[in-house]
């Protein structure tokens, strides 16, 4: 009795293991399938020229259009030193690669300014230096805004710009590069060679 059960488990499993194995599934569990290719008669289909206008980028009216140092001087704060130049704290930390208002640097220290600021008080002037824009090659474009077109992405826009990764999310205050843009969507650019 026992044989026969014992016999008849074991011709079960061999049954199973050869419909399996003629179905395109191993006995481990995982399905195989072999698929036979030919040859293949695709055409080289050529580079799609651009229809889309020519990119532009803006100022804010009134802007400085460089960036600046400014030297952080005792008793300044992230709100008065953005309410000097005409810009908001977050734009003020992001262009800095600081996260938040406690990060402000001490006093003597540089911090930049972005070329959208404006000079709001006169007595800015005095502690205000023009640094140069720009790196061998990338030009001198100013700082701006530019409208995502079909088929942009960070490293697109990075390389038409001229501009590194970490200024660009630094411009825009995000805090890595899983963004989703849209055709339509208004950025901020960095100046070139940033």
């Amino acid at each position: 009795m026992l044989s026969r059960r014992f016999t008849a488990a074991c011709i079960s499993i061999i049954v199973a293991s050869f419909v399996m194995g003629s179905c395109g599934v191993d006995v481990s569990g995982s399905a195989t399938t072999v698929v036979p290719i030919g040859p293949t008669d695709f055409a080289t289909i050529p580079p799609v020229q651009t229809t889309l206008p020519n990119t532009t980028t803006t100022l804010p009216p009134g802007a400085i259009g460089v960036e600046q140092e400014y030297i952080v001087q005792a008793g300044d704060s992230p709100i008065k030193v953005a309410t000097l130049f005409g810009i908001t704290v977050t734009e003020l930390l992001a262009w800095n690669g600081l996260v938040s208002a406690t990060q402000f640097p001490y006093p003597g220290r540089k911090l930049k300014i972005p070329p959208s600021a404006q000079v709001v008080s006169t007595n800015v002037q005095q502690t205000t230096t023009a640094s140069p824009v720009g790196k061998p090659g990338c030009g001198n474009r100013p700082a701006g805004v530019y409208e995502i077109a079909q088929g942009d992405s960070l490293f697109v826009i990075i390389k038409k710009f001229c501009v590194s990764m970490t200024s660009l999310l630094a411009a825009n205050n995000w805090s890595s590069i899983d963004v989703f843009l849209f055709a339509g969507m208004k950025i901020n650019i960095p100046p070139a060679g940033s």
